[in-house]
């Protein structure tokens, strides 16, 4: 699942991989967020090698003529065509969303696959979880501080829905909780 919950009763521990931080204070609720990849590395051998069998059976008749070497170049192409594209999923998959909350602050920082952050951050009290219907079904903005943004969008519906209904849960519990 590309959701992870970082969320201790005593305040979600601080990792080195953590993208945010606050004055040094571990925040009290944390989740990562990544877009899914359904071929894992390992598996991704297995496709290519497999594809490049099953493209040899047809060329098993054809071996001593011309005839493949017509044929031979497409199948290379065609293999070649599938890794580059394959390679470039796995790169977009690299990109990450961190929200981190604290009582008195709350960040969005996300991690774009070129290396690139953009960091969002707001007074939870403020912050306004808002649910759209385009350009993607439950397509979830976060709306407090200086502007709205987007967080989430390579999710399921489901798990921005799930998502939404759990981050309202954490500012509602903070709007009622003293300082």
């Amino acid at each position: 699942m590309p959701i992870q919950h970082i969320n201790l009763s005593k305040g979600a521990s601080d990792y080195p991989e953590a993208l945010s931080s606050y004055e040094g204070k571990a925040p009290m609720y944390r989740v990562l967020l990544w877009p899914h990849r359904s071929l894992p590395r390992g598996g991704f051998v297995f496709f290519i090698a497999i594809t490049c069998i099953m493209l040899t059976f047809p060329l098993l008749p054809l071996i001593g003529t011309a005839a493949i070497w017509v044929l031979l170049p497409f199948l290379v192409l065609t293999v070649a065509l599938l890794w580059v594209f394959i390679m470039r999923s796995y790169r977009s998959g690299q990109l990450v969303e961190e929200l981190s909350l604290w009582p008195d602050h709350m960040t969005l920082v996300r991690r774009n696959p070129d290396g690139t952050r953009q960091d969002w951050e707001a007074n939870p009290y403020w912050v306004e979880v808002i649910s759209h219907d385009k350009p993607v079904e439950a397509y979830l903005t976060l709306r407090g501080g200086p502007r709205e943004v987007e967080m989430g969008a390579f999710l399921t519906p489901e798990e921005r829905i799930e998502l939404k209904e759990e981050l309202e849960d954490k500012l509602r519990f903070l709007a009622v909780e003293p300082r």
